[in-house]
């Protein structure tokens, strides 16, 4: 786990997952709650649009790795809540993968212009069905994840005390804030970014804790 190869594998895809959210932000278009408006709207986004769903649904790989070395780096001096936020981060980036796969499908349809009431209905059908529980459980396992992460980082010490402040500013700016102010999605990405950056800093040059609290002190060689 400790291996230089698996520290910048956890260091790249904290960054990576940051930098694809960040295009995907920039580049998603403004949605109504009403499905063919919203297809329509993809349509008239064009390659904006295109960017954005698919940026989105590739950070989710990456966002996978980096919730799991985030826990892993707070593990040695807050294990549950880096479990408990390791596990609820996985289940959000497999939520948000299924939406992003559901999104990819918007793509395909909003071409046809013709169509669209009706596959606007179609679409309401499929978001009230099944993928309502995985589209829930992408927006809660995200929140939830990187709140209760940043918790097990601020315990731990595992990192400088302003990154743990970083991960619940962004979760207030993207999750709270940017459906009211059109700034906040932009910041939050910054945001997003600095925080993700400076935790793959401390795995890349420092790698993870051993899974205890105490150093370990070498026992002096006994004399004959």
């Amino acid at each position: 786990m400790n291996t230089r190869p698996t520290r910048i594998l956890a260091a790249t895809c904290l960054v990576l997952t940051a930098l694809l959210s960040i295009v995907s932000l920039l580049t998603q278009p403004e949605f109504t709650a009403d499905p063919a408006q919203r297809l329509a709207q993809i349509d008239a986004a064009g390659t904006s649009a295109t960017v954005s769903a698919l940026t989105f649904t590739l950070s989710q790989l990456p966002f996978l790795i980096a919730v799991v070395a985030v826990a892993a780096l707070a593990h040695a001096r807050a294990p549950r809540a880096a479990w408990f936020g390791g596990v609820l981060g996985v289940l959000g980036g497999f939520g948000h993968s299924v939406f992003g796969g559901i999104s990819l499908t918007y793509l395909a349809l909003a071409a046809d212009a013709t169509h669209r009431e009706t596959m606007g209905h179609a679409l309401t059908r499929v978001e009230a069905g099944p993928a309502k529980l995985f589209m829930a459980m992408g927006l809660l396992g995200t929140v939830l994840g990187l709140v209760v992460l940043g918790i097990a980082l601020f315990r731990s010490r595992a990192v400088v005390r302003w990154v743990p402040v970083a991960l619940w500013l962004f979760v207030v700016l993207e999750f709270a804030l940017s459906n009211i102010a059109s700034w906040a999605s932009l910041l939050s990405g910054l945001v997003y970014l600095a925080a993700f950056t400076g935790i793959a800093t401390q795995v890349l040059h420092e790698g993870w804790a051993m899974d205890s609290t105490e150093p370990v002190v070498p026992v002096p060689a006994v004399e004959a």
